[in-house]
């Protein structure tokens, strides 16, 4: 069987060329994909409906987005301007992980190849992060009844302070955030389950940490589970200030992978970050989430 991977030419948006955030790098991922045979056609979203998007965020943040209207301060704290390109990909992108999500319900996993914005908050977005995909995501699941205990096992080098402040008050969703301490952002929110890492750690220790945390997490019983495989804990990550190899990141993705798919818990996995030097070596190390997936199918 092959993966389930969504995907729409639409995830590039237009940004002013100087913007830090390598947006260019969905697109290459996409092709990638195809190139090396992981995938032979993608899934096609569309945007994600207010309705949808209104149970992880306020009704005036969404219509603000939608007519391009938010504060200029606000845009700022998000880092891209908010023009028709950006407005189209954050209802694309979030309704590619609801529909991923529902893949995975179905398949057992599935993947986007976007997502993982997990800055945004109720009522505003930050860090590169519009609308909270997986936030929305897991409220879906929640709603339609697909799912009533979820996880998000966020292993962005970032804390996913987004994801706890939205599932603060619901017990039906753990958050489990494992990040570097100094990294962004400066104050820290409160996940379920927060592991916080040193400057600098390396493959070895950081994987031994991982493996004691999903023994912790296997104590829980859950329906579906995100995960947000983001790749700025790469060494080579201009944000990251940890210190994995390629063969590290590669092996944090299968124990996460095979582990839940092994106990036929279905997994949604999403990019989350990854600003690396070099972009060729970027999307290299995005791919690892979708050829872990696959090699399980």
């Amino acid at each position: 069987m092959e993966l389930p991977v969504v995907n729409h030419p639409d995830y590039v948006a237009k940004i002013n060329d100087d913007n830090k955030f390598p947006i260019k790098k969905f697109g290459a991922l996409a092709e990638y994909l195809i190139n090396k045979n992981i995938v032979k056609k993608f899934y096609i979203p569309k945007e994600c409906s207010v309705d949808t998007l209104k149970t992880s965020h306020s009704i005036k943040y969404i219509e603000n987005i939608k007519n391009k209207t938010l504060d200029i301060k606000l845009q700022k704290k998000i880092g891209f301007p908010i023009n028709d390109s950006v407005v189209r990909r954050s209802f694309v992108a979030t309704g590619g992980t609801v529909l991923a999500s529902k893949l995975a319900m179905d398949f057992k996993l599935a993947c986007n190849t976007a997502g993982g914005s997990h800055h945004a908050t109720y009522d505003f977005g930050a860090g590169y992060c519009v609308f909270n995909d997986v936030a929305v995501a897991a409220n879906y699941l929640k709603n339609k009844k697909y799912a009533k205990n979820i996880l998000i096992i966020d292993l962005d080098v970032h804390q996913g302070n987004g994801n706890s402040e939205i599932f603060k008050n619901d017990k039906d969703v753990l958050t489990f955030s494992m990040h570097c301490t100094s990294n962004y952002p400066a104050k820290k929110s409160l996940s379920d389950i927060d592991i916080e890492l040193r400057d600098n750690m390396e493959d070895k220790e950081y994987i031994n940490i991982l493996k004691k945390n999903i023994t912790v997490l296997n104590q829980y019983k859950f329906d579906a589970v995100f995960y947000v495989a983001g790749v700025d804990v790469h060494f080579n990550d201009r944000l990251g200030k940890l210190k994995l190899t390629d063969e590290g990141v590669n092996l944090r993705d299968q124990i996460v992978i095979e582990n839940f798919f092994s106990k036929k818990i279905p997994l949604c996995g999403v990019l989350g970050g990854g600003y690396n030097k070099e972009f060729k070596k970027l999307v290299e190390l995005h791919s690892l989430l979708h050829k872990n997936c696959a090699k399980m199918l």
